[in-house]
């Protein structure tokens, strides 16, 4: 079984992006995801959406899902997005969704795949989850950035970027061979679209001497004419689920992680599977699937 890296009461927010000189790689990303995600759609969902950084760009969509395993991260996102409304709040596992299959048009992971343990098996659930022809728009840590090139180059690095296999440089944490991320995804039964450099200028020096928003915005035009060279850190990819079921508005929504069963009934603090019995807690507007609990028809 994969492991999971858990943000669980974390100051990621503050810590890794409030303060911290990082406003041009989080203008980059967003000028990217503009390039890529459908302007609207039914319904899309952000797995690893963390304290909601970057919802604003799904406003073209009736419902937005945000995942992630992190309950004390979903409840930033919360209090800054309100309860209700558009937005669903779910906690839970990557590698076990507790969706119907083919629901959402959309689904995004940005900073995300770098800790994922087990990405054949990630790939696999997130097509399941998608649509006939839904789109997945997907970031990774790119292996054979500029920078591991020429510190390999030059003596000053062991390991190599050129292999393809995924390096962990901590625990989970890994970088990735854009031909590795490519076969992976085409096994899950992915359709490979546009691609984009992005990040190109992450030093400390350039982002000292150029201000964030001139820098993104240099970055935002080099991101397809570079996306080939495949040099920048991260790499951002659009790619289109390829699968010949049929749609799923008529399944419901929710499948109990335990059994796979979509009979669920909903109260007002928890989700309970008629097939197998578990119950699935609503925590205050957040649906908690990382854990069965006691269900009312216990």
């Amino acid at each position: 079984m994969a492991e999971i890296c858990d943000y669980e009461g974390s100051s990621y927010r503050t810590d890794f992006w409030e303060g911290q000189g990082r406003e041009y790689e989080h203008l980059a990303e967003r000028i990217a995801l503009r390039k890529l995600l459908p302007p609207a759609g039914a319904r899309l969902m952000e797995i690893g959406a963390g304290f909601g950084r970057l919802v604003d760009l799904y406003d073209g969509y009736q419902q937005v899902v945000l995942l992630d395993y992190s309950k004390s991260m979903l409840r930033q996102a919360q209090e800054r997005l309100g309860r209700g409304g558009k937005y669903i709040y779910v906690a839970a596992d990557l590698y076990a969704m507790p969706f119907v299959d083919s629901l959402f048009d959309t689904t995004v992971t940005v900073r995300v795949l770098h800790h994922v343990q087990n990405i054949p098996a990630a790939f696999q659930e997130i097509q399941r989850v998608l649509k006939r022809e839904g789109v997945y728009v997907l970031e990774y840590a790119n292996k054979r950035h500029l920078k591991a090139v020429l510190r390999y180059l030059l003596g000053r690095q062991s390991w190599n970027p050129f292999a393809p296999e995924p390096y962990e440089f901590v625990e989970l944490n890994y970088d990735f061979h854009p031909s590795w991320m490519k076969a992976r995804l085409r096994e899950a039964g992915f359709a490979i679209g546009r691609e984009l450099a992005v990040s190109s200028f992450r030093l400390p020096l350039v982002k000292r001497l150029i201000p964030p928003r001139p820098l993104a915005a240099l970055d935002g035009l080099l991101q397809g004419p570079t996306a080939s060279w495949k040099l920048a850190p991260s790499v951002f990819v659009r790619a289109r689920a390829e699968k010949g079921d049929a749609q799923a508005e008529d399944r419901g929504f929710f499948r109990c992680p335990g059994c796979h069963g979509t009979d669920l009934i909903e109260t007002e603090d928890v989700l309970t599977c008629r097939g197998c019995g578990r119950g699935w807690a609503i925590d205050d507007g957040i649906y908690d699937f990382k854990e069965p609990t006691l269900s009312s028809l216990a």
